[in-house]
């Protein structure tokens, strides 16, 4: 499998090579953007497969730069870098589809283990030919297929989905029926206990009812009391026949 490939996006030539000769160290190959302008052709030039993204760079915002990257390259993995008193701009990247931030100062080997958690979760490793993967979920006529990532609605239409967007999908569908508490979800995700002010799985929460149509009416998507979130459709799960063709 070859190294996944990072782009580090930041203004501080410094902190840039520092960042890029530990990762490179930490078995990633790693490229380094100082601008806008250079992150846009860096990729352009090359299969990027994750970006560690500052929010404040010389000709643009990172903000900017994360929402249309989500809309015109979805598979690209994004990790935000924000100061620690910017709460704003984290709910704002987490609402356009950042799949996970970090606040400066921090330690590399944080960034190191945020960047493969996310790989993870994004399908960073390749799947052994010949198997047939995992089966497909169905739900109120929604079809979830997890091996490519993929979920269509009732009239067969693809939802774009992000990768903390799917994964917290999966977390429901694969305990339905359970009520999931924010500090249950936020391990899950991310490997890490929540914050009283992290408001990440709200958020996510809120971007995948809307693309759901759920909002206002909770039928999928329900929120417990003082306990958290519950998947309350049924689920069906289908397993994979050998040699079957997907639809």
């Amino acid at each position: 499998m070859s190294q996944p490939h990072i782009l580090v996006v930041d203004d501080d030539p410094e902190i840039g090579r520092l960042l890029g000769k530990y990762l490179e160290s930490q078995g990633f190959r790693c490229s380094i953007a100082a601008s806008r302008r250079a992150c846009e052709q860096k990729i352009a030039d090359a299969r990027i497969d994750l970006v560690v993204l500052d929010v404040m760079l010389p000709d643009g915002s990172g903000l900017d730069i994360c929402r249309e990257m989500k809309d015109r390259r979805p598979e690209i993995a994004i990790i935000l870098l924000t100061a620690l008193k910017e709460d704003v701009d984290r709910i704002i990247g987490l609402e356009i589809g950042a799949d996970d931030y970090l606040g400066k100062p921090f330690n590399p080997r944080e960034l190191a283990a945020r960047i493969r958690a996310v790989l993870r979760r994004g399908g960073g490793t390749e799947t052994p030919q010949g198997d047939d993967g995992p089966a497909t979920y169905v739900f109120e006529g929604f079809r979830v297929d997890p091996e490519r990532r993929l979920a269509t609605s009732p009239e067969g239409e693809d939802l774009v989905l992000t990768g903390a967007e799917f994964d917290l999908l999966m977390i429901f569908l694969e305990r339905p029926g359970r009520v999931l508490s924010r500090d249950i979800l936020m391990d899950l995700l991310h490997g890490r206990m929540a914050d009283p002010f992290d408001r990440s799985v709200d958020v996510t929460m809120s971007r995948l009812r809307r693309k759901f149509n759920d909002g206002g009416v909770f039928r999928l998507f329900k929120t417990v009391r003082n306990g958290g979130y519950q998947f309350a459709a049924r689920v069906e799960r289908r397993e994979a026949v050998p040699g079957e063709e997907r639809p």
